[in-house]
């Protein structure tokens, strides 16, 4: 005698109140957003929102452009014309290319540039060399303490900057161990930039994404950790290092209060001291000038690593 396992049968009623109930809560999941798929399907949904779509990017983009016009346009006004209410959008008097002149006279922007970029890539220099490994170190070579040395990096984060300035004054007044003395040099910027807990946080992040299979085939092939750093890691960690670049030469350049208190010396001063100095004692016209002049090298640089992230992108990818 054989057993048959028969499934309930449902009144019809029942069954189609269930269906019902299925087929709304997906259409309510599926749907559950500002515009419904069906409102897109008509002319006047996708005319909608095409029209708030490209008022909204337009805004946006007007917000974020508008002190970067306001800025170049300023500089090519003369001192009246910057300071006359209600302002002008657009040089009435033509373009007034002498404010630049004067501002590269004035300030000698060739010296600061100079120094702001001596200091920028020294300092992207001891990021690269010491952020790097030491996150390579923490991520793959799993050093003892590892844990507890990220934690403690990671820790220095929640510090108010303000709040250690003193004791880095102090301890670039007077080095530890050498006992030097690292006011007006280039050191006092390079060192404090290269110990920087967010970038090594960062770069350990992207390296503990690598396939540890593909850094074991490497070690089988004879390969040393160094060699490993250098001909496969990085490769692939183009991205990473792009916005840890972007990060440290942006950071270095903008930065005020530290180089005004390690670089008193008006001849190392950063471009961004020199132009807080001579503030006063300059027109408008020229001083805006003078900001002009100092915000090209950040753009060029941000538009430089950006190719490079995303070329990184896509010749980075691993095929499992």
């Amino acid at each position: 005698m054989s057993l048959t396992l028969q499934r309930p049968v449902r009144p019809p009623a029942e069954a189609a109140r269930r269906s019902k109930g299925r087929t709304g809560r997906l259409a309510t999941t599926q749907f559950r957003t500002l515009v419904s798929p069906h409102a897109l399907n008509t002319r006047r949904g996708r005319t909608v929102y095409w029209i708030v779509l490209a008022f909204m990017l337009v805004s946006f983009t007007l917000v974020f452009i508008f002190p970067l016009y306001w800025m170049i346009t300023g500089a090519l006004k003369s001192s009246e014309e910057l300071s006359q209410i209600p302002p002008t959008l657009f040089p009435k008097g033509g373009f007034n290319w002498d404010s630049y002149k004067q501002a590269w006279d004035l300030l000698d922007l060739g010296l600061l540039l100079k120094n702001t970029v001596v200091y920028a890539t020294g300092a992207w220099l001891f990021t690269m060399a010491i952020d790097v490994t030491a996150a390579y170190a923490l991520s793959k070579l799993r050093p003892i303490f590892g844990k507890v040395i990220l934690g403690g990096m990671l820790a220095t984060l929640m510090i108010p900057p303000m709040v250690i300035m003193l004791p880095l004054y102090v301890t670039v007044l007077d080095l530890p161990i050498l006992h030097v003395n690292l006011l007006n040099t280039p050191w006092a910027i390079w060192l404090p930039a290269a110990a920087n807990g967010f970038n090594i946080f960062l770069l350990k992040r992207f390296f503990d994404s690598i396939p540890r299979e593909l850094l074991e085939a490497a070690q089988m092939d004879g390969a040393s950790p160094t060699r490993i750093l250098w001909s496969i890691v990085l490769p692939i960690s183009r991205p990473i290092l792009g916005v840890v670049s972007i990060f440290t030469i942006v950071n270095v350049w903008r930065d005020f209060v530290w180089p005004l208190l390690v670089l008193p010396d008006t001849e190392k001063m950063t471009i961004s001291v020199a132009i807080n100095s001579l503030s006063q004692t300059m027109p408008q016209n020229s001083l805006t000038a003078a900001l002009v002049v100092a915000s090209i090298p950040t753009i060029v640089v941000f538009f430089v690593f950006q190719r490079h992230i995303m070329a990184g992108l896509t010749a980075g990818g691993l095929k499992g």
